[in-house]
């Protein structure tokens, strides 16, 4: 399969870049901001971070509006859609991530104080979370399995490539991570996540480009990446500097 050929194709359709709803981009990225910042007061693990912005931003975000033109629900959390409604369900997906992902998963007293203190509009009860939990499962139609995702191929990329690099012990994770929230925070760049193996190893270059220094490029990373993903050269160079454009450009 050429998933990263498939992202060329959607992205060469620059048309279909500005039909993109405004209204969806102006939501989207404090909810992203929003979740990022969680995890990080949570301390949870990446995997359960990345996992929960793949069920919300990469699933339930885009998912929601089919699932509300077919009338599926007649929650009073969905009618009307809020900025806290919005905040809920990013808690939400966290909570169902660590449920997922952590033997010892967090209590979703942990995620009503972090309601409490960050949403200031509208207060929800433990009930009302039990409630937005179901109902954020029927959005995705039950489906929230998370071992298709970004993060963990290049986690596993990563590794790889530390093992048939010396140059590979400059390259963090942490580093490729920074790139990773860089991208869910631009509403352009969410195609990229449909591609979870292509991105992943887009980054890892990227990251290499971006942390060692230009003397030390003598590993063929691009010729690597696309052995091991399987995905063109041509297209790999073009997802590696639309994320680099996007990476380095001022805020």
């Amino acid at each position: 399969m050429r998933l990263c050929r498939v992202w060329v194709h959607e992205m060469e359709a620059s048309e279909q870049w500005h039909n993109i709803r405004m209204e969806c981009w102006f939501e989207r990225l404090p909810m992203v901001e929003f979740l990022i910042q969680c995890a990080q007061h949570l301390q949870v693990p990446p995997i359960v971070k990345y996992s929960a912005l793949s069920l919300f931003a990469d699933r339930f975000f885009p998912s929601l509006p089919p699932f509300l033109k077919g009338g599926n629900s007649s929650s009073w959390l969905l009618r009307p859609l809020t900025e806290s409604t919005f905040h809920l369900f990013v808690l939400i997906s966290l909570w169902i991530s660590t449920k997922i992902h952590d033997s010892q998963p967090l209590s979703v007293a942990c995620f009503k104080f972090l309601a409490d203190k960050n949403i200031k509009e509208q207060h929800f009860t433990t009930r009302n979370f039990l409630e937005a939990e179901v109902l954020f499962m029927q959005v995705l139609d039950f489906e929230i399995g998370t071992t298709n995702i970004a993060f963990l191929f290049l986690e596993d990329l990563w590794v790889q490539f530390k093992g048939v690099a010396k140059v590979g012990e400059l390259i963090s994770i942490e580093a490729c991570m920074e790139i990773m929230d860089l991208l869910y925070e631009k509403e352009e760049m969410s195609v990229l996540f449909r591609s979870p193996h292509s991105i992943a190893a887009a980054i890892l270059v990227v990251s290499y480009v971006i942390t060692v220094p230009k003397q030390k490029w003598e590993f063929p990373v691009l010729a690597w990446v696309n052995f091991v993903t399987s995905c063109k050269e041509d297209d790999m160079i073009k997802m590696v500097t639309v994320i680099l454009k996007h990476v380095l450009e001022p805020c």
